[in-house]
C-alpha cells in the first residue's frame, strides 16, 4: 500500500506532462491569417466589412502567437522547456517567454520537500515474525531536468524504491534487530533509496519508521520475555548490592579488629540505638555483656550477678 501526502497545507498540482496546444494554436493562427486575406480581398467590394475582417484576423493572430508566449512560474516551480519536442531549457520563477509555435512547456516541477507514506504489509523478518510496517520519506528535486527527462513518473517511481528498500530491511533483520536499532535501519533505507534517485535528480532528506504492528499472541510472548529480563536485571543488581555490602562488612570487621575501644564504641551505639526505638525487651548477646565490664552500663553488671549465682 502506498500513500502520498504533501509537506506543506497548499496541495499544489503533481508534476506532469503539460498537455500540448501547439496543432489547435496552429490552426487558430493559420485561420486568422485567412481571415486576415479574406478581409483584404473584400475591401475594394465591401469596403469597411472587408477592412474589419482583416483588422480582426490579425488581431487574432497576434493574440494567438504572442499572448500564449508570456509564461510564469511560482518561486517553487520549474518549468521544463521543449523546443521542437527537445529539452531546451528549465524556466522559472518569474516571468518567462516562449518563442511561438517553436516552445512549450513540457513538465512543471515542484522543488519543494514532499513525503511520501509506503509500508510494507505482512512480510517476513528474517527469524521468519510476520510484520506490518509503516514509514514515511521526505524528499525533494533538486535537478528538475533529470527528473522530468530520466523517469516517466518519479513520484510513483520513489514510493515503490523506498518500499522496497523497506522490505528488504525487514527480511534481512530480526524482529529483536530491526525493534531496538530502528535508527539504524533508517539511515540504512534512507541510503539505499537515495543512491537510486540521486539518478533522477532526486534526494531523499530523511526516511522515519513511525509503526510496527506485530501478531497478538507475538505481543503477549514478548510481554512476558521484557517481565523477565527486568526480574532478571533486578535479581543482578541485588546480588551486586549484597556483594557490595559483604566487601564493606569485610572491611569494617578488620578495622574494628584492629582497635578494640572502637569496637566496644560500636556496641555501644547499637544498644543505644535500640534503647531510642522504644524497644521494651533487648536480646543482648553474651558476647556483649562479657565485653562491656564497666560498672552500671544499661544494667549489665546486675545481669551478670544473677548469672553467676
Amino acid at each position: 500500500m502506498i500513500k502520498q501526502r504533501r509537506y506543506s497545507g497548499h496541495i499544489p498540482e503533481k508534476a506532469k506532462k503539460i498537455q500540448d496546444w501547439t496543432g489547435a494554436k496552429v490552426l487558430c493562427f493559420v485561420y486568422s491569417i485567412v481571415q486576415s486575406a479574406a478581409g483584404l480581398a473584400m475591401f475594394r467590394e465591401s469596403g469597411d466589412i472587408g477592412w474589419y475582417l482583416a483588422g480582426s484576423g490579425a488581431a487574432m493572430a497576434v493574440l494567438v502567437a504572442v499572448i500564449p508566449a508570456i509564461k510564469k512560474a511560482d518561486e517553487w516551480e520549474r518549468m521544463i522547456i521543449l523546443r521542437f519536442g527537445k529539452f531546451h531549457s528549465v524556466q522559472g520563477p518569474g516571468l518567462f517567454f516562449l518563442i511561438p509555435f517553436a516552445d512549450r512547456i513540457g513538465f512543471s516541477i515542484d522543488i519543494r520537500i514532499r513525503v511520501t507514506d509506503f509500508s510494507a504489509q505482512n512480510t517476513l523478518t528474517a527469524d521468519s515474525v510476520t510484520v506490518n510496517v509503516d514509514a514515511f520519506a521526505f524528499w525533494l528535486v533538486w535537478d528538475p531536468q533529470k527528473a522530468a527527462l530520466e523517469v516517466e513518473d518519479y513520484e510513483e517511481a520513489v514510493a515503490l524504491a523506498c518500499k522496497a528498500a523497506l522490505r528488504n530491511a525487514v527480511c534481512s533483520n530480526t524482529l529483536s534487530v530491526f525493534l531496538e536499532q530502528g535508527d539504524v535501519i533508517e539511515k540504512r533505507i534512507q541510503a539505499e533509496v537515495d543512491k537510486q534517485t540521486t539518478e533522477w535528480g532526486i534526494t531523499v532528506q530523511y526516511v522515519e519508521i513511525h509503526d510496527i504492528q506485530i501478531p497478538e499472541a507475538l505481543q503477549e510472548s514478548l510481554a512476558r520475555l521484557a517481565q523477565a529480563e527486568r526480574e532478571k536485571k533486578s535479581r543482578i543488581l541485588l546480588a551486586e548490592a549484597e556483594i557490595e555490602i559483604a566487601k564493606k562488612l569485610e572491611e569494617a570487621v578488620s578495622v574494628y579488629a584492629a582497635n578494640e575501644p572502637a569496637m566496644k564504641l560500636k556496641i555501644l551505639t547499637i544498644l543505644n540505638e535500640g534503647l531510642k526505638a522504644g524497644n521494651s525487651m533487648m536480646l543482648v548477646p553474651n558476647s556483649i555483656t562479657e565485653e562491656l565490664k564497666s560498672g552500671g552500663i544499661f544494667g549489665l553488671e546486675a545481669l551478670n550477678e544473677l548469672r553467676k549465682r
